[in-house]
């Protein structure tokens, strides 16, 4: 069974000036949740530190999988532990990523037991197929999504780099000036584009 993960807890996403850094945070990830909601033929599932499970747990429905973690190498083990066979884990700070993306990830493990979708620094998402071999578990130790070498450390692991499939790259919004980013005719990250209109009308 395919799951998508997001991740909240990461490094924050520092919000554009004139918008409250807490509501910016929370936009970002519930239009991330939203679109892995909205994926087909798979489950969505929140994941974040204890401390955050809380709060994450409001922008989820009722009864959704929620699953404590702080790493992608966590989210990866419980999911194994929950029965899934494929899982993509999402950065919370993408709200606008295409689906199509997280299609290419779930292609891309036909081919190899991890894929991953880069970002100009760090990861996007990362996929891989469960339970998780040896030395994919071992990589996956520390490792965040907003580690830079990310993807050069999976493939130092692997035994040869065609193990770890690179699928198309997108961004993340880090920095206030990376909403210049995000593509206006792009469906979906409804609450992050609420949120922006919010101070231009007033």
């Amino acid at each position: 069974m395919r799951h998508v993960a997001v991740l909240a807890g990461s490094a924050p996403a520092q919000a554009p000036p004139g918008v409250d850094p807490d509501a910016w945070r929370r936009a970002l990830l519930e239009d991330v949740y939203e679109l892995a909601e909205s994926l087909t033929q798979v489950r969505a599932v929140m994941a974040a530190p204890a401390p955050l499970l809380a709060e994450a747990e409001t922008l989820t429905w009722p009864g959704a999988l929620l699953v404590p973690a702080r790493t992608p190498g966590e989210v990866l083990a419980a999911l194994a532990g929950a029965g899934a066979t494929e899982a993509v884990v999402l950065a919370p700070d993408a709200p606008d990523l295409p689906a199509l993306r997280i299609g290419k990830l779930f292609r891309a493990l036909a081919l190899a037991p991890a894929a991953v979708c880069p970002a100009p620094e760090g990861l996007v998402a990362l996929a891989a197929r469960l339970p998780l071999p040896s030395w994919l578990a071992g990589a996956l130790e520390g490792l965040t999504l907003e580690d830079p070498d990310a993807t050069a450390r999976l493939r130092a692991a692997a035994d040869f780099p065609g193990q770890v499939q690179r699928a198309p790259g997108w961004h993340r919004l880090r920095a206030p000036a990376d909403v210049r980013l995000l593509d206006p005719g792009l469906e979906g990250w409804e609450n992050t584009r609420l949120l922006l209109s919010a101070p231009v009308r007033a």
